[in-house]
């Protein structure tokens, strides 16, 4: 049960602006840095979902996400008030993630998606987008791959 009446609840939200994940990316970035990564580009506007990292000549989509916000089977937190509001808004994020996955593969392209809490073990996370980038040298003189404008 919320404490403030609806009327506040929604003025006081609607005064929230989103920061994006700013603390989780740049732990990510710092990895890729460290580890001689190349090749990525931030926030691509044009690609569904604006993935954080974007790695074009691969078609490589990579998504941090926020274990509250996407609802991470492994931390489950739900706060104690307001509760059937935030399974509801955790579930229609999950969904949206769901939808820009299958958008993209769709499109051709690879999409990763890092847990924030996975960002703890970041050799493997560097790893895993090795793997996904041809060792994770890439090189702008390779051409990069054409964005695709959905529908």
């Amino acid at each position: 049960m919320d404490t403030v009446s609806a009327e506040i609840r929604s003025r006081v939200m609607a005064k929230v602006r989103s920061q994006r994940n700013r603390s989780t990316e740049w732990r990510l970035r710092s990895a890729l840095v460290r580890a001689g990564v190349r090749g990525w580009t931030l926030n691509v506007n044009e690609i569904p979902g604006t993935p954080d990292f974007v790695f074009l000549a691969e078609r490589l989509a990579v998504f941090v996400d926020g274990c509250f916000w996407h609802g991470c089977p492994a931390c489950k937190r739900i706060p104690s008030s307001n509760v059937e509001y935030w399974r509801e808004k955790i579930e229609r994020n999950r969904r949206r993630d769901r939808t820009v996955c299958a958008r993209l593969k769709k499109d051709g392209w690879k999409v990763l998606r890092i847990w924030e809490h996975q960002l703890d073990r970041p050799d493997s996370l560097v790893a895993r987008i090795r793997m996904l980038t041809d060792n994770g040298i890439t090189t702008a003189k390779k051409p990069a791959a054409r964005l695709t404008a959905g529908p």
